[in-house]
């Protein structure tokens, strides 16, 4: 892709994937999902669910999965709400671009 994806977009896409999954979900499932839609490593994606962890938006478990502890990742009240809050934003965002798209086009076809 590119578009550069910045910290805030990152955070969003990883707190909906997290999201999906009500008892939450492991680092290997979170990177080969959010790699649906943006290209990522393993590096890139750990420090950001570090920060998401710090802040609040998730909370971490672990559970025996075929004789090794796997780490789970889940949202958090507080993780919903910045969540819904990027959701928000993005929309916003997202449609004044597409705006600005669209009336270039329209402006190209006069």
């Amino acid at each position: 892709m590119v578009f550069n994806t910045g910290a805030a977009l990152l955070d969003a896409i990883v707190l909906a994937v997290v999201s999906m999954d009500a008892e939450g979900t492991y680092g290997y499932k979170i990177t080969q999902d959010v790699r649906q839609v943006i290209e990522i490593s393993e590096s890139t994606l750990y420090p950001v669910l570090r920060r998401l962890l710090k802040d609040g938006c998730l909370e971490v478990y672990d559970m025996e999965f075929g004789g090794r502890n796997r780490r789970y990742y889940k949202i958090t009240d507080a993780g919903t709400a910045q969540l819904n809050l990027y959701i928000s934003e993005w929309q916003i965002y997202s449609a004044k671009i597409s705006n600005i798209f669209t009336g270039r086009r329209k402006h190209e076809q006069n």
